[in-house]
């Protein structure tokens, strides 16, 4: 046995684990909770706890946690001993069925968008069965990890995991009502796959605690370029040195212990900037091991004395990053419907569901948009290295030849529907070994998935995930219903079902460079959902017919979905109010400073030259340069403080983050671009911020 199988998954409590320490009978009870979504048969949930904490005890776990989704972002976890007193009053551990089903964390100082008032603290965590429980190190500690859903005393949602299941269930039963109509008799149950690349990177932790901008915001508020940045374009898949392969391999070690499967590593665009991609698998345990990747990142990168950052935008000038988030669909016979084959069912399967996510993002492109929104994302969507924050879908060249044939025919003919069958049977090979890929396009097919480009590198792909599987559920019943109204032949029908999607959808289909000028007025002449900033993308939500599609699929409530926009434009505001305070900061304690003192030394050295024979009109010509910036920044320093003022009286969350988005970011970006050149006149002894050159060089 190899090392790597002797440790994969050795921290969490796997199959194999449970069906050393379950009885038979529990443990393919349990596994059917897991893999077919049967309800959780509660009379077992007193073995699978005692079984739970003898293997948390045996591997040294003192602590349990009921691990959450928050919607501030992250997980949250409050750690409980194990012990409790028995009928003696003695102290012993003990872990009940009650105590792993369910727990209450204290909600006062969670986000709630308003839902209830900080007296009412009621919150309530329920153990997610699907998702395997793990054991957290730290140190010499261990706690037992159980990943759970987080839910207020009325019921209301609470967390980004809820809705994800939900939109799972309803995506399921879209797909089997529609599967069954097609006849296909043996799928009884879907499976969301997901595979989540995440892009971050890493810098000198004793730089980054030079940096007050980088501690704070995540990001570098000001910086000078550095001479050298991605220009050559040396940096991807470029070779890795030594001190990265140390910690890359850390981190795969400390992976594979949480059996979370990390397949591709490598260097990213930008200097400094890095990649890991996961083998994919079911979407509730790929957001998990997502959130456990992230924390990883962070813990991993302090033991090489590095810190992991994970702003979509840390650096201005170069690319941000992003969380590529590749989605597919399968059912429980193993067949993935975006993938063809020579089964003409399973083409027809294929076809339908090419046709619900076209209906689906041509409907609610607004809502794909909304559920990437925040202010680290704003600087990186649009920017020219990732997707524009307008929802396209790219199918290569092949493939959108395929549909445009479909949508030509006249007459459909048994001989007609036979090509086109023979024509999708040719797509994996033309998909995978010969079509070029479009990396603008936010939402790409490639080869047997979809590639869901604008995710943010710090976010929770639970939310783009409830997107996608809600608007094609949503697809999946448009078609539903449109067969079901239809006479003849059910194959006959489904092409002509094809051809009026195609007609319909042409809209979002585009195969050319999405970051050019002209796709974005191409873009408004179709009607396509435009939205610049996290305030205008959020108002997508509050659309009626999107109210509407999560209330009928029992996602969110009408209530919950308010709540979510309140809870994500009071983070948008926040950032950008620190962001603001810290650039006032920085200026006055650290900027202000080296340009006085840079500018004495001008004028010392510059009196000490009149007389002379040196000329001296280039160094007078510099000092009135820094003079005026000096007053620039001044003046900057004023305006930031009065857009914070003003900002602070607008009470309505809309109107403050509109206007810190209209005014208060493009003041910010003016004060940048006079410390920036301040910063490219001072010298080194001088300048108390490390620059982007000595943060980039590995």
């Amino acid at each position: 046995m190899s090392e790597f199988e002797k440790i994969f998954g050795e921290l969490t409590f796997s199959k194999s684990v449970m069906k050393r320490k379950l009885s038979k009978d529990t443990y393919y009870k349990i596994i059917a909770t897991m893999e077919s979504g049967e309800p959780l048969d509660e009379a077992i949930a007193s073995d699978i706890a005692h079984a739970m904490k003898e293997w948390a005890l045996d591997n040294g776990a003192t602590h349990f946690t009921h691990w959450f989704q928050p919607q501030r972002g992250g997980t949250a976890e409050k750690h409980d001993a194990f012990i409790c007193y028995d009928d003696d009053g003695e102290i012993i551990e003990r872990f009940s069925p009650d105590r792993l089903i369910r727990s209450e964390p204290d909600a006062s100082s969670f986000p709630s968008g308003g839902m209830r008032s900080t007296f009412e603290a009621r919150g309530y965590t329920a153990w997610d069965p699907t998702s395997p429980a793990f054991l957290l190190e730290s140190g010499e500690s261990r706690t037992l990890v159980i990943p759970s859903v987080y839910l207020a005393w009325t019921g209301d949602v609470l967390d980004l995991k809820t809705p994800m299941l939900r939109s799972q269930r309803a995506l399921n039963d879209a797909a089997i009502r529609l599967q069954k109509h097609l006849g296909n008799r043996f799928a009884r149950r879907t499976r969301v796959l997901l595979g989540p690349e995440q892009e971050y990177f890493l810098v000198p932790r004793e730089l980054y605690n030079q940096r007050p901008d980088l501690q704070l915001c995540k990001r570098t508020i000001f910086g000078a370029p550095s001479p050298k940045g991605q220009q050559m374009e040396d940096h991807y898949f470029g070779s890795i040195k030594p001190r990265i392969m140390a910690f890359m391999a850390d981190l795969d070690h400390e992976l594979y212990r949480r059996g979370i499967p990390s397949k591709t590593r490598h260097n990213e665009v930008s200097p400094n900037q890095f990649e890991m991609a996961p083998l994919y698998e079911d979407a509730n345990l790929a957001v998990d091991h997502n959130l456990q990747v992230m924390a990883l990142l962070d813990t991993i990168s302090e033991r090489h004395g590095l810190v992991a950052i994970l702003h979509e935008k840390p650096f201005a000038g170069l690319n941000g990053s992003g969380k590529h988030l590749n989605w597919s669909i399968c059912d429980n016979t193993g067949a993935n419907y975006l993938e063809p084959s020579k089964s003409p069912l399973k083409n027809i399967s294929f076809l339908m569901t090419i046709g619900a996510i076209l209906l689906g993002v041509h409907r609610f492109g607004g809502l794909l948009r909304a559920s990437v929104a925040d202010a680290g994302n704003d600087h990186r969507l649009g920017g020219g290295e990732a997707p524009p924050g307008i929802m396209s879908v790219y199918l290569g060249q092949y493939l959108d030849e395929l549909l445009d044939e479909i949508e030509g025919i006249g007459k459909l003919s048994g001989k007609a529907m036979e090509e086109i069958n023979l024509g999708v049977q040719k797509l994996p090979k033309i998909a995978k070994d010969i079509a070029d890929r479009n990396r603008t396009s936010p939402i790409a097919f490639t080869g047997n998935k979809f590639e869901f480009r604008p995710v943010g590198s710090n976010q929770n792909c639970a939310e783009s995930t409830t997107a996608m599987n809600m608007i094609v559920a949503w697809g999946y019943d448009q078609i539903y219903k449109r067969l079901k109204a239809r006479k003849g032949s059910m194959k006959e029908n489904a092409f002509l079902v094809m051809k009026e999607i195609l007609r319909e959808t042409r809209p979002i289909r585009f195969e050319g460079n999405n970051y050019s000028d002209e796709w974005r007025q191409e873009a408004r002449k179709r009607g396509l959902p435009i939205a610049d900033n996290t305030p205008q993308a959020l108002r997508f939500y509050l659309e009626p017919e999107v109210k509407k599609l999560f209330s009928e699929y029992r996602v969110l409530s009408e209530r919950e979905l308010i709540s979510k926009v309140d809870i994500k434009l009071e983070a948008y505001i926040k950032t950008l109010e620190i962001e603001f305070r810290t650039a006032i900061e920085l200026v006055n304690t650290r900027i202000m400073p080296s340009l006085i003192r840079h500018l004495r030394l001008l004028a010392d050295t510059y009196a000490g030259l009149l007389g002379a024979e040196i000329p001296s009109s280039a160094m007078l010509d510099e000092i009135r340069i820094l003079e005026k910036v000096f007053t620039n920044l001044c003046e900057h320093i004023k305006t930031m403080k009065n857009i914070l003022s003003e900002g602070e009286k607008r009470s309505d969350f809309f109107e403050r983050a509109d206007y810190y988005a209209s005014e208060g970011l493009p003041s910010l970006e003016r004060m940048r671009m006079d410390v920036d050149l301040v910063e490219s006149y001072v010298a080194d002894d001088l300048w108390s911020l490390p620059r982007y050159y000595q943060l980039l060089k590995q």
